[in-house]
């Protein structure tokens, strides 16, 4: 007597944004979807928890999106989470210098013509147009370059506007940065104009954004989603992965299933060594204060000349980001508290002391946004005809960001199902 058939599955691992991407691309097309993931909560670096500390959710890092980010609208609306955006209805970016309290805001116009770089009152004060020249030049190709051997990194324009910008967008020092990967995002956001670069925060979490609806999805469509999973082993048989070795057991694949690896980088090179990844990163610093912002707060302000790069005012919270943030690991905790709480203090005119604070270092938070690491950043096919990769560190052409990794996700289903 015979067995039934299986229906062929997908197995994406990893849930963070790159595998819940991928496994909501494959329910959409009715693919039975197996998800697996090793901590016990999904969202990866995208996630929000409970702080014991703080006794509040928070969120693990601060994530901006820009309203021009087409695959985030894509998953947003695939998962029913279109409305968990927040921002201001036009491009306008408020920025603070440290050390002459000055304060402005970038307002780039709508349209794709940037008559805003014309304009005293739209561009940062003591700059001149021609200064904003630069983003045309970093839009051309310039493989394997940096950005200093495309653009001089000097001026008003670059020290309180492009380089702040650049190190957030990168997280790397701009001087050492890819100029094909700057002019990418260049490209896709103030090139088509300021419409596409309204500022967007998740609320009233990460987690309730863009993680729990996903999960909900996939459950609705009947995915088998399976927490607290690590991957430990991968047996390759000829040009196909054949098994699935997890904690719980091993998973033999059928002869039309597929698997997703949407994993870090470093799990990728031990599980299958014969794909390059990228092998330099750089951390990424955040501060989450238990105070209440003033009403009049602005949700997200840019700061020149601080411990800081920006300040986020939520609803119960103050939260900072510090971007390329090596130099901060080894910072005694208390004495980065107190610096980053100087930042916000001058941002809001605040006089109270020091709230509860958390403070979240990811060591390893992205890939070095370099010439050198842009190179080994494989493409999401592999060398077995079952297996295919998805991560923002894959070759998104984009730096590290929540746009490129959901980018990484619909590529890897696309060629899941192609190949079915």
């Amino acid at each position: 007597m015979t067995e039934p058939a299986v229906a062929a599955r997908v197995h994406v691992v990893g849930a963070g944004l790159a595998g819940l991407s991928a496994a909501v691309a494959l329910a959409d097309r009715g693919v039975p979807v197996v998800l697996s993931e090793a901590a016990r909560q999904a969202g990866g670096r995208c996630r929000s928890y409970h702080d014991a500390q703080l006794d509040m959710v928070i969120d693990n890092g601060n994530h901006l999106v820009l309203s021009g980010n087409p695959a985030v609208g894509r998953y947003l609306k695939a998962i029913g989470a279109q409305d968990r955006l927040i921002g201001p209805r036009e491009a306008e970016f408020p920025f603070v210098d440290r050390g002459s309290n000055r304060r402005w805001i970038l307002r780039p116009n709508d349209g794709a013509l940037p008559w805003w770089i014309l304009s005293g009152k739209r561009r940062v004060p003591g700059t001149r147009a021609s200064e904003y020249l630069t983003m045309f030049a970093l839009t051309r190709p310039h493989p394997g370059q940096r950005i200093d051997q495309v653009i001089s990194c000097r001026g008003v324009a670059w020290e309180k506007l492009f380089r702040p910008l650049l190190v957030s967008i990168l997280n790397t020092p701009p001087e050492e940065a890819s100029a094909d990967l700057a002019g990418a995002v260049f490209r896709e956001t103030l090139m088509k104009g300021g419409r596409q670069t309204w500022p967007r925060i998740a609320t009233p979490s990460l987690a309730a954004t863009f993680v729990d609806p996903a999960l909900d999805r996939l459950r609705k469509d009947g995915g088998d989603i399976r927490l607290g999973r690590p991957l430990r082993a991968v047996t390759l048989e000829d040009d196909r992965v054949a098994a699935l070795g997890f904690d719980d057991g091993e998973e033999r694949l059928g002869p039309q299933d597929k698997v997703v690896f949407a994993v870090p980088p470093w799990t990728v090179q031990a599980l299958l060594p014969r794909v390059t990844v990228p092998d330099d990163f750089r951390a990424i610093v955040n501060a989450h204060f238990r105070a209440i912002p003033p009403a009049n707060a602005r949700l997200m302000v840019g700061l020149i000349g601080g411990t800081a790069e920006w300040v986020f005012a939520f609803s119960d919270r103050f939260s900072v980001t510090v971007s390329a943030a090596d130099r901060l690991l080894d910072m005694d905790n208390q004495t980065l508290i107190d610096a980053l709480w100087r930042d916000v203090a001058a941002v809001h005119d605040l006089s109270s002391p020091v709230p509860a604070c958390r403070i979240v270092k990811e060591k390893r938070a992205t890939f070095a946004a370099t010439p050198a690491q842009e190179v080994r950043r494989p493409s999401a096919p592999t060398p077995w005809t079952n297996a295919f990769l998805a991560g923002d560190w894959t070759a998104t052409g984009l730096p590290a960001t929540i746009e490129g990794a959901l980018r990484s996700g619909e590529k890897a289903a696309a060629l899941a199902m192609a190949r079915r």
